[in-house]
Parts: structure tokens; C-alpha cells; sequence
């Protein structure tokens, strides 16, 4: 048994409240290792004669990754707090581990030993509006969507499409083309809109601030923009902006103010400034996004900038009846102002939704005070890498069981879940225009647990590389549109809606196969097997107790007693 590499934490991904009644508890341990798991758990004030009076629970093995497995237990403590150990066994060894280190029986003579949920406060438990569950986004750069109004082009306009975007093209997408054609994305399956910036900046990206109360004159007005989320709502379609709270923009009349007159300026203390005059060239001299000079960063401990950031954000949700924030570089942030961000938000509107854009590991924002969720940039580039054949099934498998583990289990639900953006290639693109690889990509992100979200005009096959290339214009023409692509995706959509399985409501559990990717879903009144294959060549799989198809790729097939999966295609079983 190796010891060192057991490990629990009665905190955050490893012990939680999933509900008001229910605690989930995890155990780490060697992949491999250990034959059997078994919670020792009581309430801490249960004693007789002296003794420590506790109940034992089997752990189930539910993930495996490279180097652990994930062992899993769900229980309702009755007065809602628990003391608990582990009794690991490897059979040849029986420990237990608790939390001043391994013991060879129970310690039952004093509950310090043990790991403490002191008590299952309802106001700690980590809760994200339940409609993100059921909802599929659809990210809008609004610059590249649609012109509905070409009377607002800003100058210097370009004809739609006319040519591949430059950082600095105008192409004049607003508004009305969105609500143009709203038909398009309510016939896809779409019920919640992303859109990037839609706030007067100077750039056609809109992250460089100039006034966070007023909407870009490119787009429309405010009474536009109040007609595009009523009619968004309309169609049961919810309605999210991006927040750029982090920095301002060079243009942001606060910046420009301290350009004029350096310290002297009534805003001098708004931003990261390190001497008196502000100096852009050939480096800014304060803290910016990156290095990028037009993108001053914003002081968010100073209370008249966190005052006005939250009028901000208490502005839109209350006069126009938006449904949630994303956040943009929100990990640069202070953790502070976001627990002030999310109580403004949350009292204007209690199941509005609040999105962090951080890449990496983000379990410091997702503990209930913070955001609801992040964009899971970890689930797309293990999904990225292994339909493009850049991962092995197990590697894949490892890294999505990573992903499933980096948090719990009510976060994971409702984790915006992305296959790209305006800040990626397209993942045509991304395959060397491999289309059967990009209907595989869609497959498993449409079933996987969360909130899929995809990115305009990849559903109709638009290509486009690295930034500025991703921001192509919409193809509007059904002559250029992959109609093909367009159908597969909304299928997908429909299974999600319909079938209960396949989306939210269960988690995927991996099956051992080294050749093809082989996962199950099960519910109380369903179970789904998916049978995925990226090879350039056949397999065939032994199948038991499947006898329904729900759908398959071509060439396909489900035989008696086992499946015939064709390259580069798939098999859901149903039963």
C-alpha cells in the first residue's frame, strides 16, 4: 500500500455539500492500489461508554487518471455534520486514515483524529442557477455576426466578407442582424447567447473599454439592444455580456484624465500607475493586460472604481433583464471585489449567471462566494488533442477523469464548456478541415456533463485560424453553408433535450478499451453506451444487454452480441 499517495482534504473538490442534505466525500489514491475503500463516519457528539460511535459506508471507485483513482461516497448525516475517516485495503493490508495520519483500528476514544465537516450551513452550499444546466450556448463576436443595419457601419467599413478580417477590420455586425436571424439559432437548439463586448471601445473587439453605460453606436442603441434580449426571451433564449472589469480601455476618459495630468489627476489611484507622468512608449510604465499599452489595468480595491464597476453591473441585469456575466481575465482580479460582484449581481437578480474566463485550475473562485462557473479550457484541449490524434484513449481518458475531478460535482454541471473561441482557431481549422473529426468533437462535448457552448459559425463549417483569422464574417449564404454539419449539430442538441441520459443529468463513466472510446451514462430510466472511434480503420466490440440504436454514423452497426464501429464514426446504444 503505498501511503504517500493516499490523500483527502475535508474541503472544496474532496469533501462537499452537493444540496442542503447531502455531503459527497473523496478519497485520492494510487492508481491500482487499493482493492476496497470504506468510510467510517458518525456524527462527533455520538458517544457511549466512552466510546466513539460511528457506521461504515463502501467508497465506490467511480475515476481513474494516470496516476489516481477517485473514490466516491454520498450520504445525508443526519444532524448534518460528521467526523470521518478512510479504511483503505490493498488485501494485504488494512489501515485507516484519518486526519492526524494512518492507524491500525478505528481511534473511537477521541473524535480529533478524525477529518471534521463541522456542519452543513445552507448558506455555505455552493448553488448556480439550475436553468445553466439544461442550457446550450452559442458565442456571438457581434462585429462578424450579421449587419442588419448598415446605416450605423462606423467608417472605414468593409463589404460583409469581402475579405479575411485584419486586427483592424470593420465589417459592421449589430444588433438587428442578430435579431435578423434568431430563426437560425432557435432551429439549431440554441437557448443562451454569449456575446463578447457589445460596450463603446475603440477596437472592433470592444475589450478596450471607453464607457462601460453605453452600448458601442456600431451595434445600435439601448433600445435595440433592450428589443434583442425581449425578443431573446421570447424564444426561451437566456442572454449573457462580457464584462472587461480587469482593465479599461486607452480611451476610458478616467486613463485619459491621468494621461493629461499625471498624479495630479482626481483618477490617479483608479489604475496600477508606478511613477508620476504616465508614459506609453516604448513600454507603458503601470500595469496593463499583458504588456498591450491601450489596456490600462483597473485598481478594484479602490472603492470609486469597485463602486462604479458594480453600478455597472447592477445596470444591465436591472434595465435590460440580462441573464448572467462572463468575466473577462478574471483570474488577474482581486478575490474581494469578485465576493462584492456576485452579491451586487445575485440581489439584482438571484439566478443570474456568473462565468470567469480562467484557464487553468480555478477551485479558489468556485467555492460559492465567487462564480458560478469557468470556461473549462482544460476539458478543450484533452477534447482538441484527441480528435485531432494528438492523445491516445487512455490519455484522453485520463485527462478528462482529471477535468471531472478538479471540482465537484454541482460545479461541474454547469462548467461552460467550449470547443473554441474568438481567441482560438476554429476547430475545423484546428483539424486540417478533418469534418469527421469535428462531428466526433461535438459528439462528446454535447454529452459530456455541463454547458456546451458553441462558437458562431462553426455549426455551418466556417474555418479560421489564430486571432484575427477566428473572427471571420458569418456565412449567411446557404450555397457555402455545410448544411450536413448543421443538421449532425442540431441532432446532438435535440438527443440532449430529449433523451435523459445524455446530457446533465448523468455523468460519463469510462470503459476500459485501449483501441476505441467507449463511455456509459445511466440514469434511473435510462442508460446510453457511446461507442467512439477516430481510427482510419474498423473495430468490432462485444456488446451485451444493448439492443436499441439511438443513433449512429455511417457505416455503423449493431449486430447480435456485439457493434461494428466504421473509422472516424460513432454508436449510441440505448437501453
Amino acid at each position: 500500500m503505498l501511503k504517500e499517495a493516499i490523500y483527502h482534504r475535508p474541503k472544496n473538490n474532496y469533501a462537499y455539500a452537493y444540496n442542503r442534505k447531502t455531503l459527497h466525500i473523496r478519497l485520492q489514491t494510487k492508481k491500482g492500489d487499493l482493492k476496497n475503500v470504506t468510510l467510517i463516519h458518525g456524527d462527533p457528539y455520538a458517544w457511549e461508554e466512552d466510546a466513539w460511535q460511528y457506521e461504515k459506508k463502501p467508497m465506490k471507485k467511480n475515476g481513474s487518471d494516470e496516476l489516481f483513482d477517485y473514490w466516491t461516497v454520498t450520504l445525508e448525516p443526519p444532524y448534518r455534520r460528521l467526523r470521518y475517516s478512510f479504511l483503505v485495503d490493498d488485501g494485504k493490508e488494512q489501515a485507516v486514515y484519518t486526519e492526524k495520519g494512518f492507524f491500525e483500528e478505528v481511534p473511537d476514544d477521541d473524535t480529533a483524529y478524525h477529518f471534521c465537516f463541522p456542519f452543513l450551513n445552507e448558506a455555505d452550499v455552493f448553488t448556480a442557477p439550475g436553468w445553466v444546466k439544461d442550457t446550450i450556448w452559442y458565442q456571438i463576436f457581434p462585429e462578424r455576426f450579421a449587419n442588419g443595419d448598415p446605416s450605423l457601419n462606423p467608417e472605414g467599413t468593409l463589404p460583409w466578407a469581402s475579405e479575411d478580417p485584419k486586427p483592424d477590420s470593420f465589417f459592421g455586425g449589430d444588433f438587428q442582424g442578430v435579431i435578423d436571424h434568431l430563426d437560425h439559432l432557435e432551429e439549431l437548439g440554441i437557448n443562451g447567447l454569449y456575446f463578447t463586448p457589445i460596450f463603446k471601445a475603440y477596437s472592433n473587439h470592444k475589450y478596450d473599454t471607453i464607457d462601460y453605460m453605453e452600448i458601442d453606436p456600431q451595434f445600435g442603441d439601448k433600445e435595440t439592444f433592450r428589443t434583442l434580449v425581449q425578443e431573446c426571451h421570447k424564444r426561451g433564449i437566456r442572454v449573457m455580456l462580457d464584462a472587461v472589469f480587469n482593465h479599461s480601455g486607452y480611451y476610458f476618459p478616467p486613463f485619459q484624465d491621468v494621461l493629461e495630468k499625471g498624479k495630479a489627476s482626481d483618477y490617479y489611484r483608479w489604475f496600477h500607475l508606478w511613477e508620476d507622468q504616465v508614459k506609453t512608449e516604448p513600454a507603458p510604465n503601470y500595469d496593463a493586460f499583458a504588456f498591450v499599452p491601450q489596456m490600462p489595468k483597473l485598481n478594484t480595491e479602490h472603492p470609486e472604481v469597485k463602486r462604479y464597476l458594480l453600478d455597472v453591473a447592477r445596470y444591465w441585469v436591472e434595465e435590460f433583464d440580462i441573464d448572467g456575466w462572463r468575466l473577462d481575465v478574471a483570474n488577474e482580479v482581486d478575490h474581494a471585489f469578485w465576493r462584492d460582484f456576485r452579491r451586487t449581481v445575485k440581489k439584482a437578480k438571484p439566478d443570474a449567471y456568473i462565468l470567469g474566463e480562467i484557464w487553468h485550475d480555478s477551485m479558489p473562485w468556485l467555492q460559492g462566494d465567487q462564480f458560478d462557473a469557468v470556461m473549462n479550457y482544460p476539458f478543450t484541449n484533452a477534447v482538441l488533442k484527441f480528435f485531432n490524434h494528438e492523445l491516445s484513449v487512455e490519455d484522453f481518458q485520463n485527462q478528462i477523469t482529471t477535468v471531472q475531478y478538479m471540482y465537484p460535482q454541482n460545479v461541474n454541471e454547469v462548467s461552460f464548456n467550449l470547443l473554441d473561441s474568438h481567441d482560438t482557431k476554429r476547430i475545423l481549422t484546428y483539424t486540417d478541415e478533418d469534418k469527421a473529426a469535428v462531428k466526433l468533437m461535438y459528439l462528446f462535448q454535447l454529452s459530456f456533463e455541463g454547458a456546451p457552448c458553441i462558437y458562431y459559425g462553426d455549426e455551418i463549417g466556417m474555418t479560421g485560424g489564430d486571432d484575427p483569422g477566428c473572427r471571420k464574417c458569418m456565412v449567411w449564404d446557404e450555397d457555402q453553408q455545410d448544411l450536413e454539419m448543421f443538421e449532425h449539430v442540431k441532432k446532438l442538441i435535440s438527443f440532449r433535450k430529449s433523451e435523459p441520459a445524455f446530457g446533465n443529468e448523468a455523468s460519463i463513466r469510462f470503459r476500459p478499451n485501449q483501441d476505441i472510446l467507449v463511455y456509459e451514462k445511466s440514469t434511473p430510466s435510462q442508460t446510453l453506451l457511446f461507442l467512439i472511434n477516430t481510427m482510419d480503420h474498423s473495430r468490432k466490440v462485444s456488446i451485451e444487454d444493448y439492443t436499441e440504436v439511438l443513433d449512429q454514423g455511417e457505416n455503423s452497426r449493431l449486430e447480435q452480441n456485439s457493434a461494428t464501429i466504421a473509422p472516424n464514426s460513432y454508436l449510441i446504444l440505448k437501453k
